[in-house]
């Protein structure tokens, strides 16, 4: 709910401002939803004993150095609809919309084994020409018996595990016996 409700936020706000300054705003609300992560703040803002205004501005009092009056505007206007408590999602979608808009991408390449920077780089590469865009992929160790691939605001999954290709691979033994 909270993100169809930040969809409309934000095609308020990118009604009259350039793509520069449309990232500036998204790396604020980025750095701002990091806060709501630290379990005092998020008790801050979810105490109902504590003001709207008060919240405002801690809010706007972080913001401050940003000199951006926009900002400044858009968090009064959180407050006084009472959506201070959307701005992570307002975060996560302005990112995934200025993805959607410019075309860059970040992924994620899983694995339980180490892959190089060299094939990492081809897999960037490759999905960037078969999708028309420029994806920048990260590397993370984990359990997955295979490789796996992801892409989140481009939606796209690729995986190869081991244990289902050799399935595969018997299952085509056995039907040619």
């Amino acid at each position: 709910m909270s993100e169809l409700i930040a969809k409309r936020y934000i095609k308020a706000l990118k009604y009259d401002i350039d793509d520069k300054s449309l990232q500036l705003i998204s790396d604020i609300f980025l750095n701002i939803s990091l806060s709501f992560k630290n379990d005092k703040f998020k008790d801050i803002m979810d105490n109902p004993a504590i003001s709207i205004d008060d919240k405002t501005s801690i809010l706007l009092d972080s913001v401050k150095s940003a000199k951006s009056e926009k900002v400044n505007n858009f968090i009064k206007l959180l407050g006084e609809n009472n959506r201070l408590n959307i701005i992570p999602s307002i975060a996560k979608q302005m990112k995934k919309d200025i993805a959607v808009t410019s075309k860059v991408y970040t992924g994620t390449v899983y694995s339980n084994n180490d892959i190089d920077s060299k094939t990492i780089k081809k897999l960037s590469d490759g999905l960037g020409k078969k999708f028309g865009s420029k994806i920048t992929l990260d590397f993370t160790k984990n359990e997955f018996d295979g490789i796996k691939v992801d892409v989140e605001d481009l939606g796209v999954e690729i995986n190869f595990s081991k244990t289902r290709i050799n399935n595969q691979i018997i299952e085509h033994i056995v039907k040619a016996i």
